[in-house]
């Protein structure tokens, strides 16, 4: 079976989080969402750059 190309998470954060998350958001030009999904892209960068680069068919098949 195919995966669906986009995936959903959700999560719980606090007020204050949120709303510095996303003024910083709006700040750096982003939606919140936006945000989100630049600083998760970001620490896969940084983790890949630490430990390699993440191969998923490898571990698809495992």
């Amino acid at each position: 079976m195919k995966k669906p190309r986009d995936s959903h998470l959700g999560f719980r954060m606090d007020k204050e989080t949120h709303d510095k998350l996303f003024y910083i958001a709006e700040y750096e030009g982003r939606t919140g969402s936006g945000q989100i999904l630049y600083l998760i892209r970001r620490c896969i960068t940084e983790f890949e750059q630490v430990h390699g680069k993440i191969n998923l068919e490898e571990e698809l098949r495992d």
